[in-house]
């Protein structure tokens, strides 16, 4: 490992060799003893200006020696600190932050003047609340650090940072509660945080991959949030939480799939109204993956599933249609999709244009030129607004309710039956970090079944969730 010298001139050189992009400046000034300094800072990323304010313009009056001591002093800057590592110091003005060096001291000045790009502290889009906080996290993982410890003004909050990524050197904070947090979930994310090796972590999500029991399951095993409350909450409830620098989606650890059917405004609305939005919620999921797959599923094997009214009505829509049940269900649902992928992606005043032209018009011309029948339009539309109602796991319910479709065109209502028996033994059998995915329902835990889909007023819920393991029990009283 290279270090400073005491020659300026021999450590500028090495350091200008591990950093030779032409954004990579060196400024040589000297002191008034004649001291020679030389500040080597990354342009796009350094605020120029507070370094020339705080670091450049006291040291020209500097009178003292070539101690680092004294050159601190003079400088009295909140953020600095003293490497002798090249390679760190290297990383550290890639990071914005100029590094000084002067002739006779063998270690560099790390001045912490980065210039900070980002948004304004906003309400998340993908995460709106009629009741409750409506802070958001952004980007800079510093101003979403701030965001928690303004709400866990305590001196058991951790945050711990780690790097991540071989080249981005992503800076990832993991958040606990001494005490509460389980330090088994603790160590455990800690650990696979220490053994990723990737290159490049742009966003949180890359982080899961890593983190998860089973990588390549189709049901995600890390928690999200883009809310600073949800996050403080979870955390204070046992869990671990990350915060990734680039990204303002913080992940939990454990996760508990119930946590998706739960909503920030369940808890500013009475219990009761919780506990029946969060039954509505599991219904219309239920419906939007199970109902195509049944309509098809009777159309082909078991029309005795509709009532005598209704298969004549169904009878009639479907006399002239060119396609198999299965096939015209697939191509309505396949539409559907293209439509949703092409009015987010598209910019939002065009997609919601495209939203309307798709919806109407492309959905009347259909069923006008008989290619695809008017049920057949009613239930992929019903089916599509169900699935945003647990919008959290969109992407996994969209790939089921096309699963369950392919099977009830292939083997019927006896198929349907034995995939979600299938589905549901592989949700039973998965943990993450000590918790199963689906409790507190399997296995069954009465004390948490207080705050799952049934909502209890919070006099009722003086213990933490047995489930995370907790060590500090208490919560209330």
């Amino acid at each position: 490992m290279k270090t400073v010298s005491g020659d300026l001139k021999k450590t500028r050189d090495a350091l200008k060799k591990l950093l030779p992009a032409e954004d990579v400046l060196l400024f040589d000034f000297t002191s008034e003893k004649g001291l020679a300094f030389t500040c080597v800072f990354a342009d796009p990323v350094s605020d120029k200006e507070a370094l020339g304010e705080e670091v450049v313009k006291p040291l020209l009056r500097y009178e003292g020696g070539a101690k680092a001591e004294e050159v601190g002093k003079k400088l009295a800057f909140p953020e600095l600190k003293r490497e002798k590592s090249l390679e760190k110091l290297a990383a550290e003005v890639l990071a914005g932050n100029p590094v000084l060096l002067w002739e006779g001291m063998d270690e560099g000045l790390v001045a912490g003047t980065k210039k900070v790009f980002s948004r304004a502290v906003a309400e998340p889009p993908t995460d709106v609340a009629l009741k409750g906080p409506r802070e958001g996290f952004v980007e800079d993982v510093k101003i979403n650090a701030s965001l928690v410890r303004k709400r866990l003004k305590t001196g058991e909050l951790r945050i711990e940072t780690f790097e991540v990524g071989r080249r981005s050197k992503t800076a990832v904070f993991l958040c606990y509660l001494e005490g509460t947090s389980d330090p088994k979930t603790v160590d455990g994310v800690r650990k696979k945080l220490g053994g990723i090796d990737i290159d490049y972590v742009p966003d949180s999500s890359y982080l899961t991959h890593f983190l998860s029991s089973r990588p390549f399951s189709l049901v995600k095993q890390i928690g999200t949030t883009e809310k600073p409350d949800i996050f403080c909450a979870k955390i204070a409830e046992g869990r671990v939480g990350l915060l990734v620098d680039g990204s303002p989606i913080a992940l939990t650890a454990p996760y508990l799939l119930v946590e998706d059917f739960q909503s920030s405004e369940d808890y500013f609305v009475p219990p009761y109204r919780a506990t029946f939005t969060r039954l509505l919620r599991l219904f219309a999921l239920v419906v939007a993956i199970y109902l195509p797959a049944f309509y098809v599923a009777a159309q082909l094997f078991k029309l005795q599933f509709f009532p005598v009214k209704l298969l004549l009505t169904i009878a009639g829509s479907i006399r002239d249609i060119p396609f198999s049940p299965s096939l015209e269900m697939l191509l309505v649902c396949l539409v559907l999709e293209v439509l949703n992928e092409a009015s987010i992606r598209m910019p939002k005043y065009v997609g919601m244009a495209l939203s309307v032209v798709g919806a109407l018009v492309l959905g009347e011309t259909a069923v006008s030129a008989g290619f695809v029948s008017t049920p057949a339009i009613i239930i992929i539309a019903f089916s599509g607004i169900g699935l945003y109602a647990v919008p959290n796991l969109i992407e996994q319910t969209s790939v089921l309710r096309l699963a369950m479709l392919l099977v009830a065109g292939s083997v019927g209502a006896y198929g349907v039956i034995l995939a979600t028996a299938f589905i549901l033994l592989y949700l039973v059998t998965t943990e993450n970090f000590g918790a199963p995915l689906v409790a507190p329902f399997s296995p069954v835990v009465g004390r948490d079944l207080k705050d799952s889909l049934v909502k209890y007023n919070l006099g009722a819920l003086p213990l933490r969730p047995k489930t995370l393991k907790s060590p500090n029990k208490r919560r209330l009283g």
